[in-house]
């Protein structure tokens, strides 16, 4: 049985991933466990994959209790998952990752409404833009700087109206909750090396949430690295 389901569960995670190199798989379950379905438990780990568009540098996850459609598996049709289960590991993203997955629709969108929501905040900022929905506005020249324990982000925002305007915040970052995600001490730069700039204190500790389905336990930002460790749900895709 491990015979066939290996390379069905490589094939299915090298279909998720744009690109991958030294996919590192393991599965542990015996064959009754594989003929009704279940996979006790897989480890994987690659280097410089690239999921919907976001370049990751080093993954190592866990998964445990994993069903899958075996049956079908075995008459040659796809590996699909039937039931939703957590991924444990650790995730390391190097500085030009992050810039290479900000050119991503996925991070991108992210980022304009992280910055709208900064912007919509500050009301010395100008109207069009704080009236604008994330769809209405277009992120230029995005780009990230690690540094120890802060980020620095800087972007220019255009809007449908040809309004551009330039942003450079520096923050602190600080999980509560496992997935909110807090500024600590943000600050406004005139430019990305700028050594100082105007605090934010009105948005110092303003939190994002990143959903249910996440729960982090570190976050350690670095100089031209992050590397977070902790737990998402995987679900199955919608037929």
């Amino acid at each position: 049985m491990s015979t066939v389901l290996s390379p069905a569960v490589r094939l299915w995670l090298r279909s998720q991933l744009e690109h991958v190199d030294d996919l590192q798989l393991a599965i542990e379950a015996g064959d009754r466990q594989l003929l009704s379905g279940c996979i006790k438990r897989i480890s994987v780990s690659a280097r410089n994959a690239v999921y919907r568009g976001l370049y990751l540098s080093q993954v190592s996850i866990v998964g445990e209790q994993i069903c899958t459609n075996v049956a079908q598996v075995l008459r040659g049709k796809p590996l699909r998952l039937t039931q939703a289960f957590p991924i444990v590991g650790e995730v390391l993203l190097y500085e030009a990752d992050l810039n290479a997955s900000l050119q991503a629709p996925l991070l991108a969108q992210g980022v304009i409404e992280f910055l709208l929501t900064l912007l919509q905040a500050d009301g010395d900022k100008e109207d069009d833009l704080r009236q604008r929905t994330p769809e209405e506005i277009r992120l230029q020249d995005p780009q990230v700087v690690l540094g120890d324990g802060q980020v620095t982000l800087a972007a220019t925002l255009l809007s449908v109206s040809g309004q551009t305007t330039a942003v450079v915040i520096r923050t602190g970052l600080r999980l509560s909750e496992g997935n909110k995600l807090h500024l600590d001490r943000p600050h406004w730069l005139p430019h990305v090396n700028a050594r100082q700039g105007f605090p934010l204190r009105d948005l110092d500790g303003f939190a994002f949430d990143l959903g249910s389905d996440v729960s982090l336990r570190t976050l350690s930002l670095e100089p031209g690295q992050i590397r977070c460790q902790g737990q998402i749900m995987v679900s199955p895709e919608e037929e």
